[in-house]
């Protein structure tokens, strides 16, 4: 082995140990910032962390044995609670349906090659950070504050994160669209919108679908989990169920049943469609 082969290898030994030892370092920082903070956060606890942990699973098994008790109720509770669960649906529906409309709008003004104002492209990519920045739960906080209970609070607070997170990804797959359409609409004399919605637009739709189903799944698990915040919904149910304890374990299993089977089935039924979109626009 020559003078320079063994200089190259032992200088990317080098290399390959300073790497190692960085990594090192880097996972020993990130352990030991994890531990000090579970540590600040187990000490400001109304409980110790693992002086309870043996606690876990008293509550689950309550409520599995009162429903067991009483499931001869079980398929009455299922129908009283069915419209609570219609409820969330619906605000998820709804909130789904206006934040991707205005998730498609931000995500064009704040396209490169796409925007009307190329200059107010930073403006609305902030405007999107902010809006998927703040939590549904604090925007439906301040909202119930302002407006009062009800799901109009929950339908508005996860509209405007759903318009924030879905505008960040159709703008990404934007980005990807082919402009000669663009440049054959603009050239006959063609407005902005209309440049978009015959050239751009149906290209990137079936993304774009599969983004909003997507996204409604979410959504429905973020309107059972605002109804908790009194913004309405079978989450209210279940914070009052639950809140009352004994006795009212058997409406509480009834309502997780609804939510759980309700998710999986609109898991099911979009990751299907969402694989028919996505196929389609590959091939």
């Amino acid at each position: 082995m020559s003078d320079a082969t063994a200089q190259i290898e032992a200088n990317y030994m080098a290399l390959v140990n300073r790497r190692r030892l960085y990594g090192g370092l880097t996972l020993a920082v990130f352990i030991l910032l994890m531990v000090s903070g579970f540590n600040i956060a187990d000490g400001r606890n109304a409980g110790g962390f693992w002086d309870g942990l043996h606690n876990i699973g008293d509550y689950p098994a309550d409520v599995l044995s009162e429903a067991w008790e009483k499931r001869a109720d079980l398929p009455g509770l299922l129908v009283k609670y069915l419209p609570a669960l219609v409820e969330t649906i619906n605000i998820a529906a709804v909130s789904t349906l206006i934040g991707a409309l205005a998730g498609l709008i931000l995500s064009l003004l704040s396209t490169r090659g796409l925007a009307l104002w190329p200059r107010a492209i930073p403006l609305f990519r902030r405007f999107m950070d902010f809006m998927r920045a703040v939590p549904e739960i604090v925007i439906a906080l301040v909202l119930i504050f302002v407006l009062g209970g009800g799901p109009v609070p929950a339908m508005i607070a996860i509209a405007i994160h759903t318009a924030g997170a879905l505008g960040k990804m159709f703008s990404e797959v934007a980005e990807n669209a082919d402009l000669k359409p663009v440049d054959g609409l603009k050239s006959t004399g063609a407005t902005w919108s209309q440049q978009m919605f015959l050239g751009v637009i149906p290209q990137i739709a079936p993304n774009y679908l599969s983004y909003t189903l997507l996204r409604f799944e979410i959504n429905i698990r973020a309107s059972a989990i605002l109804g908790f915040v009194g913004a309405g919904g079978i989450g209210y149910e279940l914070r009052n169920s639950m809140a009352w304890g004994p006795g009212r374990f058997d409406e509480a299993a009834a309502i997780f049943i609804l939510l759980f089977a309700t998710i999986v089935i609109f898991d099911q039924v979009s990751s299907r469609y969402r694989d028919r979109l996505t196929k389609g626009a590959r091939a």
